[in-house]
């Protein structure tokens, strides 16, 4: 029998299309705007599996693709990676698309195509197979995700959900993952007071860990304990492109906080190690960090802090 899965991830995972303007905005003044434009493949669930797959963890995704040639380079490009894909099922509405419009400093806006997962059933029995005995379950939040919180939750595995740039902290959509989470990520792109977002989550369960993505500023954790603020990692990388960053915080976090035991400050460090990596590159998730160069980063961060 094989050996249960680490991580398993559930969620989107399609093409991204990244626009990169040549000046500071798109000129409306003229019809055509002469631009970068790249593909690859991406999305929370594409970087995250990928991700965790970097890290050196026995990954698995489950998500939905479409029947066409995106999800066949999907397949091929999680099959190299040594992710298993064997829960992913079919979209009648094609594979999910993203495009991405990149400014020069590293911002983006996104227009976001989630194809069908609004109306998407996945197979619930295939689901349990690679879910079951995993230790860590990561989902993201397309509708159809909801339906697997319970699978993950009976099998008894930490269960971790990204609520990406939320905007209401009651918001009706999101509240079947903030109950089933042990441990729940966030943008705080729209609460410039912690507080607001953080506290009527942690006021109706005080046992969750919160960590919070703060850009330029670093990451917050909250907990019952309080709010820990962590300062961005000293590392001189360009600041290239955003999308994936705060995938890649939860990446680096849960590896460290729940597949190692870290603490939560190097947890913290360590998934912002990971977030800086992902800013510094361009169009791609081809090149997130690996394990090697992490542990090189981190402990040149600890000997410069003892200095």
């Amino acid at each position: 029998m094989a050996a249960p899965f680490e991580v398993v991830v559930v969620g989107n995972i399609g093409i991204d299309t990244n626009i990169y303007l040549p000046g500071a905005d798109i000129d409306f003044s003229v019809e055509a705007n002469f631009t970068e434009d790249l593909d690859y493949v991406g999305q929370a669930g594409g970087y995250s599996s990928r991700g965790f797959a970097q890290l050196g963890r026995h990954t698995a995704f489950i998500g939905a693709v479409g029947d066409d040639y995106h999800a066949d380079h999907i397949r091929a490009t999680l099959a190299a990676d040594g992710v298993d894909a064997s829960a992913l099922f079919i979209d009648p509405a094609g594979t999910c698309r993203s495009v991405n419009i990149m400014y020069r400093d590293g911002r983006r806006k996104n227009f976001y195509d989630g194809k069908g997962h609004m109306q998407l059933a996945p197979d619930l029995a295939s689901a349990a197979q690679v879910l079951a005995g995993a230790r860590l379950a990561v989902f993201h939040l397309p509708n159809w995700a909801r339906q697997l919180l319970p699978i993950a939750r009976q099998g008894g595995s930490v269960i971790a959900c990204d609520l990406q740039d939320v905007t209401d902290p009651s918001d009706p959509y999101r509240q079947d993952f903030i109950a089933s989470a042990d441990i729940l990520f966030c943008s705080a792109a729209n609460f410039p007071d912690l507080a607001a977002l953080v506290g009527p989550w942690l006021r109706a369960r005080p046992e969750l860990i919160v960590v919070v993505g703060r850009g330029a500023q670093g990451c917050a954790v909250a907990s019952s304990a309080g709010v820990a603020h962590y300062p961005p990692p000293p590392l001189d990388l360009p600041i290239v492109d955003s999308n994936g960053a705060g995938d890649a915080l939860a990446v680096g976090f849960l590896t460290s906080y729940v597949l190692e035991g870290r603490s939560i400050e190097e947890s913290a460090l360590r998934g912002q190690i990971a977030a800086r990596h992902t800013c510094a590159q361009k169009a791609t998730s081809d090149t997130l960090i690996g394990r090697a160069a992490l542990d090189s980063y981190h402990r040149a961060i600890r000997s410069l802090a003892s200095c």
